[in-house]
């Protein structure tokens, strides 16, 4: 090169990277980031636009001719799109001016011309058609830090808050706001409400059979006016300016149960809120004011979207609380005999007849950790059990014509009926439902 000897393949390699950046540039006009896209695996810290006006100069210096730029707009691959990250970053930042967010991700609907675009560029120097980067994979990162620096958040590629998608040939920004995420545990402090809403089977929730009110729900379209739902996540779709709500909770006591002591996990899932930093204590407080002693919440926290999944699957071992009428008179040695039987045994329940219409028909296998009780009179009892999770407590006092087994009445040999049924405590089995890790 010009009567200077170099050693080495350095040369070699700077030559054919610049014939082949001068055999692309010589397609027609092609943009700088469209010609540095092709090489994006050269060198860091530069844009694409960067390393093709840097392949553009070189060139140029190297032939001894005038530097000639390309103006994007003219360009052939990318139609002059790689002019528009920022219109494309002030539209979609545009979107969201009315929305409390953290994070975000940008993707982009890239035109089949364009596509094809890249690939016919790529074939003229024998390139592999995946080569340097796509110019989605651009587009995306060039808007997407744009609009970080106009909103002030963060990218983030798992779970964002808001979510772009650029649709090039539509000339359009869709925006999507993804759910926001509220854990917390409640009491059920009164009998006969629902964990969720419960829509009338009769009528699936309408309130009518035909042109009439539905007799079987009055023609409300559920079987409960109330639900630990319908106290909790109201208010919380409300402060989040959501535009729904679903509530999930560590499985469910029954309606007629009550649920006391530390209460059982939930989460709120919020759909579409327009607001995420929201003051946890006041809400925990507008809650318990508006359940007005039917329910009440506590340790309310913005919890990530895997919360719910962790929710819902933890196997989680629950301590009950039975008032149990039995049908003859027992003794107190028989039932002290009949608790220490309990304690810590297997048991094989078949599905209960009160659930067999919603539940497999099938025989699970449940440990008794704890039994105690005590006898209030010769026909009337308090027995506190701890158990696995799934255990069914009505059933393995009343034994459930034989479908459960063994059992307090089939033990003692006299019937035996859950009155009333407190659940005292929803833990984890192996770790706590209350990880750090979880929590925003």
């Amino acid at each position: 090169m010009n009567g200077k000897t170099v050693t080495g393949a350095a040369p070699f390699l700077c030559m054919s990277l610049l014939d082949d950046a001068r055999r692309l540039d010589a397609t027609g006009p092609v943009c700088d980031a469209c010609l540095g896209r092709v090489f994006a695996d050269r060198s860091f810290g530069l844009t694409n636009a960067e390393r093709g006006r840097s392949l553009r100069v070189a060139a140029a210096l190297d032939d001894d001719d005038p530097f000639d730029p390309v103006d994007t707009a003219d360009c052939w691959v990318c139609e002059g799109r790689c002019a528009t990250f920022d219109d494309w970053a002030e539209r979609a930042a545009e979107s969201v001016e009315t929305v409390e967010f953290d994070t975000y991700q940008v993707g982009t609907r890239t035109p089949p011309l364009v596509e094809e675009n890249e690939r016919l560029l790529r074939e003229e120097i024998g390139a592999d058609p995946d080569a340097g980067e796509p110019f989605k994979a651009e587009f995306n990162r060039e808007v997407g830090k744009r609009v970080g620096r106009l909103t002030d958040t963060d990218v983030d590629f798992e779970r964002p808050d808001v979510q772009f998608v650029l649709d090039l040939d539509a000339d359009h920004v869709e925006t999507e706001i993804n759910s926001a995420f509220v854990y917390g545990r409640y009491r059920k402090l009164e009998r006969d409400i629902p964990q969720t809403e419960w829509p009338c089977r009769e009528c699936d929730g309408s309130g009518r059979q035909g042109s009439q009110p539905c007799d079987h729900c009055g023609g409300s379209g559920y079987l409960y006016d109330r639900s630990v739902e319908g106290y909790v996540a109201p208010l919380v779709e409300d402060v989040m300016d959501g535009v729904d709500a679903v509530f999930h909770g560590a499985g469910r006591e029954d309606v007629d149960a009550l649920m006391l002591g530390t209460g059982r996990p939930f989460v709120v899932e919020v759909k579409e809120p327009r607001r995420r930093d929201v003051d946890a204590d006041r809400l925990e407080s507008d809650v318990n004011a508006f359940a007005d002693g039917a329910v009440e919440v506590e340790g309310l926290r913005r919890a990530t979207y895997e919360m719910v999944e962790r929710v819902k699957r933890l196997d989680a071992s629950k301590t009950y609380r039975a008032t149990v009428a039995f049908d003859a008179p027992v003794d107190a040695d028989d039932f002290t005999a009949a608790l220490d039987e309990l304690d810590g045994v297997t048991v094989e329940q078949y599905t209960p007849q009160r659930v067999d219409h919603r539940r497999a028909n099938l025989t699970r296998t449940r440990e008794v950790y704890d039994a105690s009780g005590e006898l209030d009179d010769s026909q009337h009892a308090t027995v506190e059990i701890h158990g696995a999770g799934g255990l069914y407590i009505k059933e393995l006092v009343s034994g459930d014509d034989g479908r459960t087994d063994p059992s307090l009445a089939g033990l003692l040999d006299v019937g035996a009926t859950v009155t009333e049924l407190d659940v005292l405590d929803v833990t984890g089995e192996d770790e706590p439902f209350e990880d750090e890790d979880y929590f925003l």
